[in-house]
């Protein structure tokens, strides 16, 4: 079984910062990707930033030059991302969920969730 479990969010004041990590456990072979995405209240969940394994990003327009997504790449936690968020506004308030695509010992190319962290930005 495959799980994927957020921690970082909280209240933060605008123009703060905050980091969100993802850890992936399980029986993993390789994650292909994992993204970050957000749903406000009333609003459908949108990507805000994504990284596969070779390396390439993208970024929702609006928080571009403000958000940065990176993997640990290290030997012992390769399976941990990031989503480091500088000069937060008030509009970047939603629930922060994190996803991944990922081959395992129960299936290749799976898509899974992680439970969803509230961040809030106050102005």
């Amino acid at each position: 079984q495959v799980q994927l479990v957020e921690s970082g969010g909280g209240l933060v004041q605008a123009g703060g910062s905050l980091r969100l990590s993802c850890a992936a456990f399980g029986s993993i072979f390789t994650i292909n990707s994992m993204g970050w995405y957000r749903q406000a209240q009333e609003k459908q969940r949108e990507l805000v930033a994504r990284i596969t394994s070779g390396g390439t990003t993208n970024y929702a327009d609006s928080v571009k030059g403000r958000f940065t997504v990176f993997r640990d790449n290290t030997k012992n936690t390769g399976n941990i991302g990031y989503l480091q968020m500088n000069n937060l506004k008030p509009e970047d308030t939603a629930v922060y969920y994190c996803g991944a695509n990922i081959d395992s010992v129960i299936q290749t190319g799976r898509d899974y969730w992680g439970q969803g962290t509230q961040v809030t930005v106050s102005s």
